[in-house]
């Protein structure tokens, strides 16, 4: 079996490295907001070009409290894309804030510009681009509409760590960014976690105030805050893995050659590599009509594969109540039919790669 990802292996390879940090977190005695978090904060940050990062709970809570920290909520309106993971219309709705969403750029599958510009009403006060799959959104067009229009810029970077636009890392760009995690993510937890980074003080003050009850001092709340706190054993591990994030998203990026250079000739439709960014290859989607068929005739050779995502957020149950009707975001819905995962983590083989890519070759000689 091949599986989609392969937590296991990622652990024996730094095994030594894990034991040891875990170890020194329970020897310490000290599980909450200490000096692990602290140094991983700095040390995230560094990373990602700004000047703070806040550890928190989940990547769900990052992109809320980043929301709050900035002001968003009851009767404003946040501006996103309904092709993402249904954490980020969530969080919108956490703040209070009303989701606005847009189609995407079907080459990248992030929020397409021009959608953005005609999405905007007069209560609409922050834009979250989406940088899905490890693909870094077009932020130029991006970033040069919210300032025209005074929007507030919150980068949702969950599936992106050390993915770059222009050079630079995402997360960097905007007023502020959320991070995920999530133990499947490129930087990844040994359960939940996640960063709010900012080059705002002020910002990354509000965030710290928000995630322990509004605290400045303890037990004294100055605002209305949550719970929400990175604690010190994940922070270890973090800390471990992001000495290894750089060379992990290399290989990332070479399995995606691989993988590109036995499927581009093919009625197959592959990711686009930006020219004006790093992609980190979270995720390797491909898309195709016949992406079931093509799902199953993987798993009949044990080849695992997943949908990112199958039912776009504008047309699940849960928010009907927004208004969006069937064929509404066209280029999403067609998306959500086709895509497909292929297995994609640091530690697949050159010969698994050439499997998944061989069994792809052969549905779809086997389709024409």
């Amino acid at each position: 079996m091949i599986p989609p990802f392969d937590l296991t292996r990622q652990y024996q390879a730094i095994k030594e490295e894990i034991d040891a940090a875990i170890a020194r977190v329970l020897q310490r005695g000290r599980f909450i907001l200490g000096q692990e978090v602290e140094a991983f904060e700095r040390e995230f940050a560094a990373a990602c070009g700004v000047a703070h990062a806040v550890g928190v709970g989940s990547g769900t809570e990052a992109l809320h409290l980043a929301l709050r920290a900035a002001g968003i909520g009851p009767g404003d309106e946040v501006v996103t894309v309904s092709h993402t993971a249904v954490a980020t219309v969530a969080a919108v709705e956490l703040s209070g804030a009303r989701p606005r969403l847009v189609d995407i750029d079907p080459q990248r599958y992030t929020m397409d510009p021009q959608q953005l510009e005609e999405a905007i009403t007069p209560r609409t006060r922050a834009v979250i681009p989406v940088h899905l799959y490890g693909c870094p959104a077009d932020l130029a067009p991006i970033l040069e509409i919210a300032a025209r229009r005074g929007l507030l810029v919150v980068e949702d970077c969950a599936q992106a760590h050390g993915a770059q636009y222009q050079g630079r890392p995402v997360g960097s760009w905007g007023q502020i960014a959320a991070f995920s995690f999530y133990p499947t993510k490129n930087l990844g937890a040994y359960g939940d976690g996640g960063a709010i980074v900012t080059h705002d003080a002020a910002l990354a003050q509000q965030a710290r105030l928000l995630r322990e009850y509004g605290w400045a001092e303890r037990y004294v709340s100055h605002i209305k805050g949550t719970n929400s706190r990175l604690d010190e054993l994940q922070a270890a591990i973090l800390r471990v893995k992001l000495r290894h994030l750089e060379s992990w998203n290399e290989r990332r990026r070479q399995i995606a050659r691989l993988y590109t250079e036995q499927l581009r000739d093919l009625p197959l439709a592959l990711p686009y590599d930006p020219p004006d960014g790093r992609h980190v290859y979270h995720l390797y989607v491909v898309r195709h009509p016949r992406r079931d068929d093509l799902q199953a005739f993987l798993r009949q050779r044990d080849i695992a594969t997943l949908v990112h995502y199958p039912q776009p957020v504008h047309l699940q149950p849960a928010y009907a109540e927004l208004g969006y009707c069937p064929g509404s975001l066209s280029l999403s819905e067609a998306a959500a039919r086709q895509v497909l995962s292929l297995p994609m983590y640091p530690e697949l083989s050159d010969d698994e790669v050439g499997a998944v890519a061989g069994a792809v070759r052969k549905f779809l000689s086997q389709a024409q």
